[in-house]
């Protein structure tokens, strides 16, 4: 199916890539934040054991896990608001026209920072809706890593001048955080790209630990945000991107 877009673009609805991380729960299911594996656990009630293999008659488990330590995951200015504002009434959209751009952090001090001259190129875009961004090098461990206390890379918050002047409304990222590990809880990427609390944006949304195979060129696709309808500043996502035909 080919779908074309007011800004003239083609695309195949049959050549989705998906670049979320799925949720498991063995070792390959990444971390963050400190929190231990995600639990995957068959109901046990008055005799009855939700499991075919021991003995019951469906599967039925009872799954533990948190939005932002344990895999893709998009999320809303209710993040760091001090009212739990819910990514389920807040993303409304769901197709956007995005750009993929690969970016190797710059090494300051003993930090991997990605700084505003290295988004300079993103201006030959034009207007960006959804930036889709891949840190390099694209290893494939960022699928299953243990992230904390790590010092992961991050984007330096004077980047968003240049966000804000393409109009990016989605941004996504393969790190589990756009500000620093260990910041003193200033969150000032966060802060300023939601503008909180001066003029908080709605209608903006960070989505983290996605994977871009290296098979995925830079450039323009069709950008898929499917994100599980929970009542949470964060939830499960599976962001499907469309090559332009």
């Amino acid at each position: 199916m080919i779908v074309k877009t007011a800004q003239g673009n083609e695309y195949d609805l049959k050549r989705g890539i998906d670049i979320s991380i799925p949720l498991s729960d063995d070792e390959k299911n990444p971390l963050a934040w400190y929190v231990k594996p995600p639990r995957f656990e068959p109901v046990m009630q008055d005799g009855w054991v939700g499991s075919v293999k021991n003995g019951g008659t469906v599967n039925f488990r009872n799954i533990f896990f948190n939005p932002h330590g344990h895999g893709t995951h998009t999320e809303c200015l209710g993040h760091i608001t001090k009212e739990v504002y819910s990514i389920n009434a807040n993303l409304n959209e769901y197709f956007f026209e995005a750009v993929v751009f690969s970016v190797e952090p710059k090494l300051i001090g003993e930090d991997q920072i990605i700084v505003a001259e290295q988004l300079k190129k993103l201006k030959e875009y034009g207007a960006i809706e959804a930036l889709i961004i891949r840190t390099l090098p694209n290893t494939i461990d960022k699928k299953s890593k243990n992230y904390s206390s790590t010092n992961p890379p991050f984007i330096d918050a004077e980047c968003l001048s240049i966000i804000n002047e393409l109009g990016v409304k989605h941004l996504l990222i393969d790190l589990p955080s756009v500000d620093q590990e260990l910041d003193g809880g200033v969150l000032a990427f966060h802060h300023g790209f939601w503008q909180v609390p001066s003029q908080p944006r709605f209608d903006r949304t960070i989505t983290e630990m996605v994977f871009i195979p290296d098979t995925v060129r830079d450039g323009i696709y069709l950008l898929n945000l499917q994100v599980a309808p929970f009542e949470n500043d964060a939830a499960p996502s599976r962001p499907v991107i469309y090559p332009s035909k």
